[in-house]
């Protein structure tokens, strides 16, 4: 079975944490900071970090439209905490200068569960993920305020929307990959297997 390549966007935040969890789940994981390296990964993953910096350096980068390109294009993404802003196509607060990727109809709020003192760890239960809930650490995460008719709702925390999933774009409130448990990372390993086309394998 072909191993996919899944690329990390390495500009900003957790990035070490996401290639141990893809390869964990039978991908190659490689960081990715230029057009160039975007080009030649079959996804991406969009870590956490600060969403308002992490926006800025792909657009120095020069890596904000093509990002843009390949989603549209049905490149699997899959982004977290800082990268579920990223993948929102609204934000509800967004900060001077702050753009988004694009990609799941959804409204977000930024530093929605509290600031850093105010971090935690919660059982969640993930639709499309087997066994028992994964542990999510919620790191200033956001929530999803609302949703589109083409996004699916995965998972929630005390009332809130914590992930959600449009065709090839997952997106988490919370850390997986600061767990140890890397059930999300295969969920989304499997999503980047089935995009490829007979005739690419």
């Amino acid at each position: 079975m072909h191993t996919p390549v899944i690329g990390v966007l390495a500009l900003q935040g957790d990035v070490r944490e996401h290639l141990i969890a893809l390869a964990a789940a039978d991908a190659v994981a490689r960081p990715v900071r230029r057009p160039e390296e975007l080009a030649e990964v079959d996804a991406l993953v969009l870590p956490g970090g600060e969403s308002t910096t992490i926006s800025k350096l792909a657009v120095l980068f020069g890596l904000m439209e093509p990002l843009r390109a390949r989603v549209r294009e049905g490149m699997p993404v899959y982004g977290t905490c800082a990268g579920l802003i990223l993948l929102a196509d609204k934000i509800l607060d967004p900060r001077s200068g702050q753009e988004t990727i694009g990609g799941i109809d959804m409204i977000v709020r930024r530093n929605a569960f509290g600031r850093q003192n105010e971090s935690f760890e919660a059982a969640v239960g993930v639709k499309g993920v087997d066994g028992d809930p994964v542990e999510g650490v919620f790191i200033r995460a956001p929530w999803v305020e609302s949703v589109g008719a083409a996004a699916e709702v995965l998972a929630e925390h005390d009332g809130h929307i914590v992930a959600v999933r449009q065709g090839n774009v997952l997106a988490t409130s919370f850390h997986p990959e600061l767990t140890g448990d890397h059930r999300v990372h295969a969920l989304f390993v499997d999503m980047v297997r089935a995009n490829r086309t007979p005739e690419s394998l």
